[in-house]
């Protein structure tokens, strides 16, 4: 795991980081190619530049956010702004569903709405894979 999420994950409750450690670790697995970094406060992997996923501590939870989720046709995942973000929100490290986690995951790599260009493109998101 990189140092700064490392260090982002040191600073939340120990369940929390837990869920987080999980996180970071499945993601880097399963997105080996991916770069990853601390983005707008919080840990996001990128495919070509372009954010495909990452999880941020929210006041009750961890939530879990894939760029394109909404595109993934997963019930499990709610949507998450006007975009096309979807997310999966955790309490407990018991909730981490890993069989979907990597579904998800490969999703992500295989179903990518270009967010890298949006502000290029005057908020007009378009599809790359």
């Amino acid at each position: 795991m990189k140092k700064e999420i490392a260090e982002y994950n040191s600073t939340l409750s120990q369940e929390d980081k837990r869920i987080c450690d999980l996180l970071a670790t499945e993601i880097d697995n399963l997105l080996p190619e991916a770069e990853n970094k601390i983005w707008h406060a919080h840990p996001v992997w990128f495919l070509n530049g372009n954010p495909v996923a990452g999880y941020s501590k929210l006041k009750d939870s961890v939530r879990l956010l894939f760029w394109s989720g909404q595109s993934f046709e997963e019930e499990e995942l709610k949507t998450e702004g006007k975009f096309k973000a979807a997310e999966k929100r955790y309490t407990s490290l018991e909730q981490v569903d890993i069989p979907a986690l990597h579904g998800w995951l490969t999703k992500a790599r295989d179903i990518q709405w270009d967010y890298k260009n949006l502000v290029k493109r005057k908020g007009k998101l378009e599809r790359l894979k």
